[in-house]
């Protein structure tokens, strides 16, 4: 018989290897000798040695995170490369969250340079305005002013200062020094002094220049210190959340995912797009949470910082000290004759001064030189420079891209072309079993969503206590900014008003303090109130340093001191029924 036409002993045999090389698939035999050069190169140029890789593909049945078919791996290239992946996953979250970490750090710097650097301009426009305008006569009382704008410094620093309580302080050590040099012919006691100041709120010897700088100051300097404060806060929460950890079940995902494919001797093919985004969320899930307080703190920050541009400016908050200050002196030197009248009926009236032949408060105040504003051009530049508009600007062009920014992680990190194939490769692009399309879903954001997770699993029933901290801390700062909107120090809440620091007189704006904004009065100028008539709210004493209510004198002043409390009042109360006909 013709050799050619004879039929073959085993037809099925012949049959299968035809179709297996018509197919391009490869037999098991084919597969253990496909070479593994390929992948020893890329291992070796991740600075591991080669020593441990196979030559050709092997048996896969050692592996433990990757599919079990032939490999280029063996069981200690499998734990090297998992580890690797974790790397690379961190690294991928920090090159990621840069842009959050750099913003809030350098704007933190910048902001605070800036308002420091304010006050400090601030200091230098009254030392220099009132050396200018009362000499000596300024330099020996320049301690009222110093201790004034140590207590704006630390205010804005973050301690524990009643900004309200800063101006009354200022404004009662002022009066005293501006009484005694309105009507020089009198010798006046420290306790006379303080009776003098005690009546403040009564006598209104500044006009509603007080009311007025403090809510100028108040509102700018809580909106300047919630922004440094809340900036800050951003930058640490950037970092607590960054610093990660990857559990097992993370680990897994992400080996299966970027370095199977090399296990295999495919080391130039990517994730499919979609497998990619569900290791993302699930190795991201607990940071997903973190979207919905992390949105309303970078509302928060966003809103605060238009203040800052507009009627809370802290620019202009700062150069108005000085110019109101002198508004408000020469407000007390043009009435001096009424409120020395005034005084002198409520205190009693003062010894002469050695030397001095009594004269008229008008004679008395009319021989010194007024004080004075500052004109347009004579206000002094501030902060080198630097313009407030433009840094508030530059940084909410910044937190734009920064809302919705842990939701979309996942997708920010699987859009990079080194970490993921892109979405319209999803037929040529490593599926986590072979080259073809990724067939599962993608999950929804967050820990919950996790459930059906087909690459990580992850356990739904046990949030991350550091993230849950993480959510507390972004909803105190956001509380803190939204008051500051509103010009309230959520630390010195004030239970009579409902208002933080200077808050009670929010939604007042007045055209000299506020220009663009249009003419705007209080709906009404609140008169003097009759101690009389409200003996509810004493008035408040201090030492001799001036700093706290504490010490009794013979003007019936209250102690602080809770032992002596009843008795104070009751003192007090019957000083107001008999000083009230004078002070009317």
């Amino acid at each position: 018989m013709d050799p050619r036409l004879s039929v073959p002993r085993y037809p099925l045999l012949v049959l299968l290897c035809a179709a297996a090389a018509l197919s391009g698939t490869r037999s098991p035999v084919a597969a253990a000798g496909r070479s593994c050069a390929d992948t020893r190169q890329v291992y070796a140029e991740k600075g591991y040695g080669t020593d441990i890789a196979p030559l050709t593909q092997i048996s896969g049945e050692h592996l433990r995170l990757c599919p079990q078919d032939y490999t280029c791996c063996s069981s200690q290239m499998e734990e090297t490369l998992a580890l690797q992946s974790e790397r690379d996953f961190l690294k991928a979250i920090e090159e990621n969250s840069q842009f959050l970490l750099t913003t809030f750090s350098q704007r933190h710097r910048r902001f605070d340079e800036f308002f420091r650097e304010i006050i400090d301009l601030s200091e230098k426009s009254v030392n220099q305005m009132f050396t200018k305008t009362y000499g000596r006569l300024f330099t020996q009382n320049a301690h009222v002013f110093q201790e004034l704008f140590v207590e704006l410094r630390r205010y804005y620093s973050g301690g524990s200062v009643s900004l309200t309580e800063v101006l009354s302080d200022f404004w009662s050590r002022l009066v005293e020094r501006v009484f005694s040099l309105v009507n020089p012919q009198y010798q006046f006691s420290e306790d006379y002094l303080e009776c003098v100041s005690k009546h403040t709120e009564q006598l209104q010897p500044f006009g509603d220049v007080p009311r007025k700088l403090r809510v100028q100051v108040s509102r700018a300097f809580i909106a300047a210190r919630a922004l440094s404060q809340g900036l800050a806060t951003g930058r640490d929460i950037v970092n607590k959340a960054t610093k990660l950890t990857a559990d097992s079940e993370c680990v897994r995902g992400l080996m299966r995912q970027w370095y199977c494919p090399l296990c295999r001797g495919l080391p130039s093919l990517r994730p499919c797009h979609s497998l990619c985004l569900n290791v993302m969320k699930g190795c991201l899930a607990n940071q997903a949470d973190l979207d919905t307080e992390w949105n309303n703190f970078i509302d928060a920050l966003y809103q605060v910082s238009e203040k800052l541009e507009g009627p809370f400016n802290m620019e202009l908050a700062a150069d108005s000290i000085s110019v109101k200050v002198s508004e408000a002196i020469m407000h007390m030197q043009e009435n001096s004759v009424t409120i020395s009248t005034k005084v002198f009926q409520g205190c009693g009236s003062p010894r002469p001064a050695p030397g001095r032949t009594k004269r008229s408060p008008k004679e008395s105040g009319g021989s010194r030189r007024p004080f004075r504003t500052y004109s347009p051009e004579e206000k002094p530049t501030t902060a080198a420079g630097t313009n407030l508009d433009r840094l508030v600007t530059e940084l909410k062009e910044r937190l734009r891209p920064m809302h919705g920014f842990w939701v979309s992680l996942p997708h920010t990190t699987c859009n990079d072309e080194r970490l993921a194939a892109d979405v319209t490769n999803e037929d040529r692009c490593w599926n986590g079993q072979t080259r073809g399309r990724y067939l599962p879903d993608v999950t929804g954001d967050g820990l919950v969503s996790q459930i059906n997770n087909p690459e990580v699993e992850v356990d739904i029933a046990r949030p991350d206590v550091r993230t849950r901290q993480l959510i507390m801390e972004l909803r105190v700062a956001t509380n803190k900014l939204r008051h500051a909107q509103s010009g309230q120090d959520m630390d010195f809440m004030d239970s009579e008003e409902g208002s933080g620091s200077g808050g009670g007189d929010y939604g007042e704006r007045y055209n000299d303090d506020w220009p663009g904004y249009g003419p705007y009065s209080p709906p009404y100028n609140k008169p003097p109130r009759n101690p009389a008539s409200n003996p509810a709210k004493p008035p408040r004493v201090r030492d001799k340093s001036g700093s706290k209510w504490n010490r009794n004198n013979g003007h019936g002043r209250v102690r602080s001191s809770t032992g002596g409390l009843t008795s104070s009042l009751l003192s007090l109360c019957s000083f107001l029924v008999t000083v009230a006909p004078m002070w009317r």
